[in-house]
């Protein structure tokens, strides 16, 4: 009986492992075929990726959208990762009545969605380009200031502080640390698992981020990867050989980012501290 149930564990956990990994091969797959291989569900790996990648390269932009998605997703993830830590920090270590409300109010702006914030953000951008063009419309800098943190993420750190020893602050502060000392030069160190998990969680949304930047980038070589990714799937006769081919690149840092830092992830999620 328990080997039968061990059987059909695995059975389960191969079948829903095929299943996640399914659109990865075939998004592979299908960056080495045509495009008409492509539509026809072509499972077998062609020999056109280096024709697909050549033909991208000419089609589009595509290094400096690379490298406008790389600081975009770079400084968002740094001063998510600051802001957020330095909040959650303080909602959990020091202690006042009015915390728990302001809190609570922190979690309710979860319930809002962004798309309904799409037009005032745009309205306030718009503005602050007549007096500070640097951090106005078509700019990166607005694309990552609205993306800065989020109540989840101060949730997150929040959460994990719980399990942070509080006598390592109060030790800090006996050796003559300022708490801007204690926080770099103790939480931080101890924390960086949960660092490492909100660092991963921050830069995929960040570099996947398509609704925001299409409102907000409007000169071409302003654009993040995804924007240009959804062009070429909006011309009157795409390429999905193209297309895919440019999906896999643009797959990859996150894809590398997620596999470099996974098993600090894994401890980050689960609230450990080391």
């Amino acid at each position: 009986m328990v080997k039968l149930k061990r059987i059909a564990v695995y059975v389960f956990l191969t079948a829903a492992a095929l299943v996640s990994v399914f659109p990865i091969v075939w998004m592979v797959v299908s960056a080495t075929n045509q495009s008409v291989e492509v539509t026809k569900g072509r499972l077998i790996p062609g020999a056109y990726a280096a024709e697909n990648f050549s033909n991208l390269i000419q089609t589009i932009d595509l290094v400096p959208a690379l490298i406008n998605s790389m600081k975009v997703s770079i400084s968002t993830t740094v001063l998510s990762l600051l802001i957020a830590s330095l909040a959650g920090y303080g909602f959990e270590i020091y202690k006042s009545r009015a915390k728990n409300i302001v809190f609570n109010i922190l979690l309710l702006s979860m319930m809002i969605p962004f798309a309904s914030l799409m037009v005032p953000l745009y309205r306030m951008f718009g503005s602050i380009s007549q007096t500070i063009p640097a951090i106005g419309i078509d700019t990166l800098t607005s694309a990552v200031l609205p993306t800065v943190t989020t109540a989840f993420l101060i949730f997150f750190f929040r959460q994990s502080t719980k399990m942070f020893p509080k006598e390592l602050v109060e030790a800090g502060r006996i050796d003559g640390l300022s708490e801007i000392g204690v926080f770099f030069r103790i939480y931080v160190p101890t924390m960086k698992t949960t660092y490492a998990a909100a660092a991963i969680i921050t830069f995929m949304a960040s570099w996947n981020n398509y609704l925001w930047p299409l409102v907000v980038l409007q000169s071409p070589e302003k654009m993040t990867i995804p924007l240009l990714i959804s062009n070429l799937g909006s011309s009157y006769s795409p390429d999905y050989g193209i297309i895919m081919m440019a999906i896999v690149i643009a797959t990859f840092p996150t894809a590398l980012v997620f596999f470099l830092m996974q098993k600090y992830f894994v401890a980050g999620m689960m609230g450990s501290v080391k």
